[in-house]
């Protein structure tokens, strides 16, 4: 995103996650990628952040988001869906740039089958919010206003 400056948070979303909405609504709910969009822009404006939000279904390309960030962005909230147990690439790249980290599902992992419950994208992760719904989305740019204004 042009001009994102030093308080532009890359929000990331991984394979899948543009089928929400119609994708196991009884796991993931209604809502739609567009409304975790516009409850992101929404939020980081209240938290005097910009969101640049992102979805890919293609590995390298969020690889390629998450490297390009560290010059660009103040930090990464992402949803790395189905990568989250796979990707040591993706945990690898979060790991090379010195940016805080927050990722987000919107079930509770630890509540599904247990190849879900171990996150590779957690080891390079500052927190995690899982299971709040798309809830989580905003909490985790409210937390990340918090990291940036106190990195303690």
């Amino acid at each position: 995103m042009a001009g994102c400056e030093n308080k532009c948070v890359l929000v990331l979303n991984g394979p899948n996650m543009n089928q929400l909405g119609h994708r196991q609504p009884h796991l993931y709910g209604t809502a739609t990628l567009a409304d975790v969009a516009a409850l992101c822009h929404a939020t980081a404006a209240q938290c005097g952040l910009r969101a640049d939000i992102r979805h890919s279904n293609d590995e390298g390309t969020l690889i390629d988001w998450v490297q390009q960030a560290a010059g660009t962005h103040a930090g990464i909230v992402i949803n790395p869906a189905g990568l989250t147990n796979t990707s040591v690439a993706l945990m690898e790249a979060l790991f090379t740039v010195d940016l805080p980290v927050i990722e987000v599902h919107i079930t509770n992992m630890h509540r599904r089958e247990p190849f879900r419950w171990h996150s590779l994208v957690s080891q390079a992760a500052t927190g995690v919010m899982s299971g709040l719904g798309i809830r989580g989305y905003a909490l985790a740019l409210t937390a990340m206003a918090d990291l940036l204004e106190d990195p303690r």
